[in-house]
């Protein structure tokens, strides 16, 4: 049951947070309550807000709802009469990020940044709104061309984005600014710079998913670009104190927009170490040469347009990412501290904490991680068969492995390297075994009091279980074989055809080398590679996956090429 704003208290004033379950609307909205002169009115486009009953800033908002100090209203920002009944005599609008944009959706995005600021412009208008404040983002002047030292408000909007949805922010914040004084309505914008807190959406769980894909241990360039970041609780006081400053001061602030950071600016790649290694992550550190991975990201952006995969349908270009990560970007915030009146609220120290503490589920050491991990098998055991030949190719008995390694290299001197056939070497090498065995049936059992262990019969015996399961994997092997060369017959399976044409060219690359040397690789990826393998599962995994999808998308393109060649052939017949 909703009841009538101003009838709790003449005193308060109304206000509007469009976009309120959002990352930023959920923090000003705990803010206002706590302040305790608003009453608050919370607009989104989902049927109602998701609230945390274990968070303290969730709890508050519900209490707020319940006791009707805080009403809820579900808004399609496309929609001007779902606007107008929802910020009706109020005071003031805060406008944030809207939560429902799918970024692959150009149209989409359109509608719900740029149409969706003009028709909550038009709404406030119509509805005698005093205040209209949008927050905005640092990024509307960052094209990534080049450094930004202590940019201020004068810098202007690039000519070309690398980006669709900081392109339509930037179009959204213009409308807002340009519509200021028209109606009475006074208006302003907040760029706020990387924003980070609890309940983060983006920067946090991006940083542990890199992570765990094993590639955040790189670090692109010198790693010496410095960057602002702005904790969430900053963002929500900034929004307040331009409402004030509004009313006081609406010469100088009316119609602007206004950087805001935490004042103070540090290494992006120290934040980003910060982050990790509070969670229990392995901290950046091998630089690669920002050129060389400039050029291999330009190659894979240049197959996808060829391609045509669909790169362009992503709203935020693997370029500007990289962008991101290697340039300075620090802003000066002395506007908005002399005529906002703005200064944070929360040191960067104690959001980061704050933050760490907030995203303690992610954590690489958290009870849930190790009790999911607890005697898990790695993929490389369990590629061995985890058991006795796991053991000793991974060097869990390092005894073992080494006996078996010095083992290995005996065989293989006797086999290639002594200078006899591989006949004669394998004739004296059965002599040699004919002679131990025979030898250790003439030993007495004991030997000056020490027991002497006699061979079993059943080591040189094989059941005839093990023997039929051999029988079965040889007969499939073959009927497998045969049932592919018959569907490469046909010409109707592109996948078979292709995995034999790469598998004869490797062996024909093989055959090409010494089969001496190409044992001794076998033998030495053997001892090495699996153990590598293990060590590095994530990062191997992670390059591999991109070389995969790259072999997929080459090998379709090739098959759409012969297909097309087939047709032209036979329609020229």
């Amino acid at each position: 049951m909703e009841m009538d704003d101003q009838s709790v208290d003449s005193s308060l004033k109304t206000c509007v947070v469009l976009s309120g379950g959002s990352f930023l609307g959920r923090s000003l909205i705990s803010r206002l309550l706590r302040l305790g002169h608003w009453i608050v009115r919370v607009a989104d486009s989902t049927p109602s807000l998701q609230l945390d009953p274990y968070s303290d800033s969730d709890s508050l908002i519900s209490n707020a709802l319940a006791s009707c100090r805080a009403t809820y209203h579900q808004v399609d920002v496309r929609v001007k009469s779902q606007i107008a009944e929802a910020i009706e005599g109020s005071y003031v609008v805060f406008y944030m990020d809207p939560t429902d944009v799918r970024t692959h959706d150009f149209y989409h995005c359109y509608m719900i940044i740029v149409q969706g600021a003009k028709n909550v412009i038009h709404a406030c208008r119509e509805c005698k709104v005093k205040q209209l404040i949008y927050n905005s983002s640092a990024d509307v002047v960052f094209d990534g061309s080049q450094d930004i030292n202590g940019g201020d408000e004068t810098l202007r909007y690039p000519w070309k984005f690398q980006d669709l949805l900081t392109d339509l922010k930037a179009q959204a914040e213009a409308l807002v600014l340009f519509a200021n004084d028209i109606d009475g309505l006074l208006t302003c914008a907040l760029r706020p710079s990387n924003v980070f807190g609890p309940g983060d959406t983006e920067i946090v769980p991006f940083l542990v998913n890199f992570a765990k894909s094993g590639w955040a241990k790189f670090i692109i360039g010198s790693g010496e670009n410095m960057s602002d970041f702005t904790y969430i609780e900053n963002v929500a006081h900034a929004n307040i104190c331009a409402a004030e400053a509004l009313d006081s001061k609406k010469v100088s602030v009316a119609g602007k927009a206004f950087f805001i950071t935490n004042l103070k600016p540090m290494k992006f790649w120290d934040f980003v170490s910060n982050i990790l290694e509070g969670l229990g992550y392995e901290r950046p550190s091998v630089k690669l040469h920002a050129k060389m991975v400039w050029y291999i990201l330009s190659v894979v952006m240049w197959m996808h347009e060829k391609l045509d995969l669909g790169m362009h349908n992503c709203s935020v270009s693997p370029h500007y990412i990289f962008q991101l990560a290697l340039r300075t970007r620090t802003f000066n915030c002395s506007a908005a501290q002399e005529l906002l009146g703005y200064s944070p609220v929360i040191s960067q120290e104690e959001g980061l904490a704050r933050t760490i503490e907030s995203f303690c589920h992610l954590a690489k050491d958290s009870s849930v991680v190790r009790y999911s991990d607890f005697d898990k098998l790695s993929k490389a055991d369990k590629l061995l068969g985890g058991g006795k030949v796991a053991d000793i190719l991974l060097w869990r008995d390092e005894k073992r492995t080494f006996t078996c390694f010095l083992l290995v290299v005996v065989l293989f001197y006797w086999f290639f390297l002594d200078g006899r056939t591989f006949t004669s070497s394998l004739a004296q090498l059965l002599l040699l075994v004919s002679i131990l065995i025979y030898g250790c049936g003439m030993v007495p059992l004991n030997i000056f009091g020490f027991p002497v262990k006699s061979i079993p019969l059943s080591c040189f015996e094989v059941s005839e279980v093990g023997m039929r399961d051999s029988i079965r994997s040889i007969v499939y092997l073959w009927n497998r074989l045969a049932q592919n060369i018959a569907a490469l017959g046909r010409g109707d399976d592109w996948n078979n055809f292709f995995k034999a044409a790469v598998s004869l060219y490797i062996l024909t690359l093989i055959a090409t080398q010494s089969f001496t040397v190409v044992i001794a690789v076998v033998l030495a990826f053997m001892f090495t590679g699996f153990f590598i393998y293990e060590q590095y599962e994530s990062e191997i995994e992670g390059l591999a996956r991109i070389l995969v999808y790259g072999i997929i998308q080459l090998k379709g393109f090739i098959r759409r090429g012969l297909q097309l060649a087939s047709t032209r052939f036979h329609n020229d017949e």
